[in-house]
């Protein structure tokens, strides 16, 4: 549907260059970019896969801070590990607004925690990490959390007895029941009806959001939101979400006692109830909504996903899973489960970790910011409002920093004497005030499960690991691995 749509537009744009009267007087100072058509903006220089490989194209001739128009509205380019340190750090302020991604645009409308902004952001982003900290997060008792459900994970792969299965499934389910018992405050069976469809809901939806028609969709959304497409289907997914999270909000009122909340939910209910006589509160029912799939969304699909190509990779690269199961057993051995004082005593195992991360590369374009007030940057005047993509995957494969980007090697993380480096271009979370609230929930996460399957099983698959194949199933707002099968098999 939408390449018919842009053949129309290619057909107009003749009619449209008529009506080319140049850039209004504010842009005229942003970064330097190519010459937008109007209506069309950028689109003869978009490459035909995807976003980002157009960007960093752009990027070879304009330099680390550049202007790209999606359609009629500027966007801000920022490219390299110093130009991201210099906006979303030194001028963390001026970059602590959230742009918006136009396919879930429809949903959150500005509220949740992920995509508020102004002083709305501000309360629900307070609030919602300290609540985490009071739930969990940063405490031993988190670290718990995700040991049991680890076990859980453990006892369910015993079952499939060397089989080959597809691992999409079970790390979706270990990484969504950590926020469920944060959220609801409870955990799910793995066979569990609703927790099923919730998953499914998920996966479907990352992976729609970051597909080509997505990206189109950023490009030309205020016109082809009339049509039918992947928006609509995104929109009807999350609020089935919504809706399971509406329910569970409902039970949690009649079973609310105030003397002893239970998780977020709770918590949230009883600051609704104390700021009930405010007309301006933050604390209200949509807000709740909105924040929890925020949580239930980041939460589950970026861990997850994260922990799918570490697996595809260690399938690939046998001599490294080597080494790692080699450290576990020195450090860990086989007759208790791994726990977070473990990871300083295993610099391989957590620099392989870090190289799954950067090699992995999630939110390769990262999530959209916006400036907060006309922000002087590098020579430039960047308006109020306008949106900035941080290209997160530039960092990431930042030659200056990783001998060999393109390449998967933990030693990108190791110094000479084999203990951890850290690398400044290491920023999969993000940076500055809009860095993921939930890092140091997934770097836990990350960890812990990560050992814990590789203490109890090898893995194996029935490709060669020179036929392994590790182009991207999609890539866009999110970068996904292609589909794999993979034996667990006991050690």
């Amino acid at each position: 549907m939408e390449l018919s749509i842009l053949l129309l537009l290619a057909v107009l744009t003749g009619l449209l260059l008529l009506l080319a009267r140049g850039h209004p007087k504010a842009q005229r100072h942003l970064p330097p970019g190519p010459r937008p058509l109007p209506f069309l903006g950028n689109l003869l220089q978009m490459d035909r896969n995807g976003l980002l490989k157009s960007f960093l194209k752009l990027r070879e001739k304009y330099g680390d801070v550049f202007t790209v128009y999606l359609g009629p509205r500027p966007v801000v380019m920022l490219c390299g590990t110093e130009a991201l340190r210099e906006a979303l750090v030194d001028h963390a302020e001026d970059f602590a607004g959230r742009g918006p991604i136009a396919v879930v645009e429809q949903v959150f409308q500005g509220y949740g925690v992920v995509f508020a902004n102004g002083e709305r952001w501000k309360t629900l982003r307070r609030f919602s990490l300290a609540t985490m900290r009071d739930f969990g997060m940063g405490k031993r008792s988190v670290e718990e959390r995700i040991q049991e459900e680890a076990q859980c994970l453990v006892q369910e792969l015993r079952k499939s007895k060397g089989a080959l299965l597809d691992p999409t499934f079970f790390f979706h389910a270990i990484t969504a029941n950590i926020i469920c018992s944060i959220v609801f405050g409870e955990r799910f069976a793995y066979k569990d009806p609703a927790f099923l469809r919730l998953l499914d809901m998920f996966f479907q939806s990352f992976t729609l959001i970051s597909s080509f028609s997505s990206q189109v969709f950023e490009l030309f959304s205020n016109f082809l939101k009339y049509f039918p497409g992947t928006h609509r289907q995104v929109y009807k997914n999350l609020q089935e979400v919504n809706a399971f999270i509406g329910r569970n909000v409902e039970k949690h009122r009649e079973t609310l006692d105030p003397s002893a909340p239970r998780d977020l939910i709770d918590t949230y209910l009883l600051r609704m109830d104390k700021e009930k006589s405010n007309p301006n509160t933050e604390f209200h029912h949509r807000n709740l909504i909105l924040t929890s799939l925020s949580l239930f969304f980041a939460g589950t699909e970026t861990t997850s996903t994260t922990l799918r190509y570490g697996f595809l990779l260690m399938l690939k690269y046998p001599h490294i899973t080597e080494k790692v199961h080699k450290e576990i057993d020195q450090v860990i051995g086989s007759h208790r489960p791994p726990t977070l004082d473990d990871r300083a005593k295993m610099p391989y195992t957590d620099a392989v970790i870090h190289e799954i991360q950067r090699f992995g590369d999630l939110l390769p374009i990262g999530v959209p910011r916006m400036v907060t007030r006309d922000t002087h940057f590098r020579g430039y005047i960047i308006p109020k409002g306008t949106e900035v993509f941080p290209i997160l995957s530039s960092a990431l494969h930042d030659p200056n920093y990783f001998e060999k980007p393109d390449d998967f090697n933990p030693d990108h993380f190791l110094d000479a004497k084999g203990a951890l480096k850290k690398s400044e271009a290491f920023i999969p979370f993000s940076l500055g005030k809009r860095i993921c609230l939930g890092e140091g929930i997934a770097r836990t996460e990350l960890f812990l499960f990560f050992t814990t399957v590789l203490q109890n099983f090898s893995v194996a698959t029935s490709v060669a690991p020179e036929d392994i194949d590790l182009t991207p199933q999609e890539s866009g707002v999110g970068k996904l691995p292609p589909k794999y099968e993979i034996r667990f098999v006991p050690r």
